[in-house]
């Protein structure tokens, strides 16, 4: 069997470590005789993965002991609906840094229940660019900010060593992490709230971490589904209906795999690399061409254009008969788009430049 290098921006590659380990242990789970997937949830060997998931997840952001970690099903689509349903509080507004299609429907989730400021739009430059934010001039009743720290489709990041997200002292920062969660080191304590799919860089789809303070939690109103409600899942530490098990194990796979591999730290220095050595190509490419200028580059999500629509085509087919799959952009924005999450290896990235520099010999 030959695998590909998967460029997919989600569901996403995998470590092969925890592929094989989850084969190993699909049958017979560690002695008990059966799969993961056929545990109940209220056994204590689940409630041991579970445990030990969190922990580890803990471990790898130094996550303080005031926030929660639950894990949760509906993806980042239902936290567009639970944080307004949660943190409307006070005043029911919200302000939002709108950077790009997810961002786009947080906002309009959020309208649903309440006032929505947008405080900042990179929206006029096609969103290739990341909004200026002056914190000191949002309105200090606002119940939370909300921010998309990395923009798959648009591939920019709020980079916290060369464009750090805004700080806002009084304003819960509320940041949807899906696509770069355990990619960077951000500091828990600077977010109220962190949501994150967990398909890009944290297991397989079908989990949602969400990372809260635990002062956010019990304001729901009277008519939200108790579903909906954090306070619901943080009573049952993420176990009041069946939880997403099979997805929590494969989690607590990958988070093992970033802990060997040296933690988020170690992690970050590999993926700045992986991105600067296609962004290096790019820039001094006569025929390729990146869409984001630095210091808003993402380190997950290299979008990259070609002259035309004819040489996208025949680019793409070049790549996928070399192993290169999943490389067409977003249909909102066109041309490529490579994805070079924690899992994708360095030779994944190696391969994909030697196939562009070939092609650009041919075509350029």
């Amino acid at each position: 069997m030959t695998r590909v290098f998967n460029f997919s921006a989600g569901p996403s590659t995998l470590p092969e470590e925890v592929l094989h380990l989850a084969a190993e242990e699909m049958m017979d789970h560690r002695g008990s005789g059966m799969s993961v997937m056929e545990m109940s949830h209220r056994s204590k060997m689940f409630t041991d993965i579970l445990e030990a998931t969190e922990r580890r997840l803990r471990d790898l952001m130094s996550i303080p002991s005031h926030y929660r970690v639950l894990f949760l099903q509906g993806g980042a689509f239902t936290q567009f609906a639970m944080v307004p349903l949660n943190l409307f509080r006070k005043s029911h507004r919200a302000g939002f840094l709108h950077t790009g299609s997810w961002s786009k429907k947080a906002i309009a989730e959020a309208r649903k229940y309440g006032e929505t400021q947008i405080l900042a739009s990179s929206e006029d430059t096609g969103f290739t660019t990341l909004p200026p934010c002056e914190p000191s001039r949002v309105d200090p009743d606002l119940d939370y900010v909300h921010i998309t720290t990395n923009n798959t489709i648009f591939g920019t990041c709020y980079d916290p060593k060369l464009a750090p997200p805004p700080r806002f002292e009084a304003i819960p920062l509320v940041a949807d992490m899906s696509s770069n969660i355990l990619a960077q080191r951000y500091r828990v304590e600077d977010f109220g709230l962190i949501y994150a799919g967990a398909q890009k860089n944290a297991g397989m789809a079908g989990m949602t971490i969400v990372i809260i303070r635990e002062d956010l939690i019990g304001h729901a109103g009277p008519k939200v589904p108790a579903m909906l409600d954090y306070q619901t899942h943080a009573k049952a530490n993420s176990c009041h209906n069946t939880p997403p098990c099979y997805a929590i194990y494969i989690a607590g796979l990958v988070f093992d795999w970033v802990l060997r591999q040296g933690g988020i730290e170690a992690m970050e220095a590999r993926n700045r690399h992986k991105a600067a050595l296609l962004y290096d190509f790019l820039d001094g490419s006569d025929l390729f061409r990146a869409t984001v200028a630095p210091p808003a580059r993402s380190l997950m999500n290299i979008p990259f254009l070609l002259p035309g629509d004819d040489l996208d085509q025949a680019f793409l087919a070049e790549a996928e008969s070399q192993g290169l799959v999943n490389l067409k952009g977003h249909r909102s924005v066109g041309g490529m788009r490579a994805s070079l999450y924690n899992a994708m290896p360095m030779a994944g990235v190696e391969k994909l430049v030697e196939v562009m520099a070939d092609f650009e010999r041919r075509h350029g």
